[in-house]
């Protein structure tokens, strides 16, 4: 089977790099997939799932806001997060929903206060839907 290089980066680091099958990533439009051989494409990526075919199986993880880059040679996700659905602490993912949902509603927040609280939000609602998603 035709495989293509992945790797995936945060500000901290490479967190995750493999040959793999396939991935599908949450685009501006919708969920996008990627096989091997795609024609090169650089696009925005938002919070959301991001899964990964690699040796059969299928890799769950949650990611921020970013950027995808399809090359001949590569495809890099560069976003500001990546969490494996193992990694995942629902309970963590809840707190900071409910902490960002209280701000917005209690506080009058200023442009990029907002952005960055919203941002937060977001990025702890992609966890959760992640998380609860395969397991029902």
């Amino acid at each position: 089977m035709s495989t293509f290089h992945l790797e995936i980066v945060t500000p901290e680091a490479l967190t995750y790099q493999a040959e793999v099958e396939g991935v599908v990533v949450p685009g501006v439009e919708g969920e996008l997939g990627i096989l091997p051989h795609h024609v090169p494409l650089m696009t925005q990526i938002l919070p959301g799932e991001l899964r990964i075919q690699h040796g059969g199986k299928e890799l769950r993880l949650a990611v921020g806001e970013g950027f995808l880059e399809v090359r001949p040679d590569r495809v890099s996700v560069l976003t500001d997060m990546a969490i494996a659905e193992a990694d995942i602490d629902e309970t963590v993912a809840v707190e900071a929903v409910a902490r960002a949902e209280k701000e917005m509603r209690e506080q009058a927040l200023g442009g990029e206060e907002l952005a960055t609280v919203q941002a937060s939000l977001q990025r702890s609602l992609a966890q959760l839907r992640v998380k609860r998603r395969h397991h029902h």
